[in-house]
């Protein structure tokens, strides 16, 4: 198979998906002709009937869902952008994290839901936002945020076909700035692990999605200096891989997490308490965070924008401190 863009991978995945189940069908807005980033395009005219095109409300889009996969089909809903999903909060959360739990496991809710989240696009305050810290606080819905198109390719794989409702993130800012050979590169085919992409004694970076890729090209200008970093791939936000993040903390003494959300109640708060409470007598230096300010929307102005978002030089920065420590 030839390199492909994230936007590839997810496409060619949907296809995949729709010729192998009849059960599996796609809706949101505007994906008959492709949807805003192109995911779905030409897979209306393959599939007819199974693309179907919603009004731009995403609390319907959720609800039907729900029900379609309580009648045994496979829903891949698509919200247009990750910012405006809160209008499906309550069922997202009050009901299908739930719908296992509450039947005492009688019924399944396969349902997936895709969408495209983060900043570095000029999208503003409206189509910019980081949403995983919200959904990751919920039991019953598993959260997951690949970076490379092989992951993307198996783990929405994973999703389509796990009986529990998954939350599928894309970072639109790496819909096709990555490319790569996916025959033989490494994939997650299992929901919930991580994995270590680069290996180094110094330190390790944890961090997912496009902040995955600037951690990398952190590491490699800190090689450059003689700071060698291990690089986790986080994957699945929600389960976190526990094992794997306590396991590469404890080989280096010094953590650093990344995160494109607002520093205060973001994800790395959880890790940094994962390792605090399980390998605290590993570390050599205070835990350090990277992510976001606390200001509520993302800038557009390119020149806010950038001071908001982490980048491989604020990375390496904080990492040479850490290193130093």
């Amino acid at each position: 198979m030839a390199a492909m863009t994230v936007i590839e991978a997810v496409r060619s995945t949907l296809d995949e998906a729709l010729a192998g189940d009849d059960r599996v069908f796609l809706m949101g807005e505007d994906v008959e002709a492709g949807g805003v980033f192109r995911a779905t395009e030409g897979l209306a005219g393959k599939y007819p009937g199974r693309i179907l095109d919603t009004p731009l409300a995403e609390s319907s889009i959720i609800g039907l869902s729900i029900g379609a996969a309580h009648y045994g089909m496979r829903p891949v809903a698509e919200i247009q952008f990750a910012d405006f999903i809160h209008a499906g909060f309550d069922q997202l959360c009050s009901e299908a994290s739930r719908w296992s739990y509450r039947t005492r496991g009688d019924a399944w809710l396969p349902m997936v839901v895709r969408t495209p989240w983060g900043g570095g696009v000029h999208g503003g305050q409206h189509h910019s936002q980081s949403i995983e810290a919200y959904y990751g606080h919920m039991p019953g819905i598993k959260v997951v945020a690949p970076a490379f198109p092989a992951d993307f390719r198996s783990l929405l794989r994973a999703a389509i076909a796990d009986p529990n409702p998954v939350l599928f993130l894309e970072h639109k800012r790496i819909y096709r700035l990555v490319k790569q050979d996916v025959e033989g590169a490494p994939a997650e085919t299992v929901i919930g692990r991580a994995r270590v992409t680069r290996r180094g004694d110094d330190l390790t970076i944890f961090a997912y999605g496009l902040m995955l890729h600037e951690s990398l090209a952190a590491a490699d200008d800190l090689a450059a200096g003689g700071i060698e970093c291990t690089v986790v791939d986080l994957l699945t936000l929600n389960p976190l891989d526990r094992e794997t993040i306590l396991e590469a903390a404890k080989a280096t003494g010094k953590v650093l997490i990344v995160h494109e959300d607002t520093l205060t109640g973001g994800l790395g708060g959880e890790i940094a308490a994962i390792i605090a409470e399980h390998a605290f007598e590993y570390l050599d230096a205070p835990i350090r965070r990277v992510a976001g300010p606390d200001i509520p929307p993302m800038p557009f102005h390119h020149a806010m924008e950038s001071f908001f978002m982490p980048d491989r030089a604020k990375i390496a920065a904080a990492a040479r401190e850490l290193a130093a420590y």
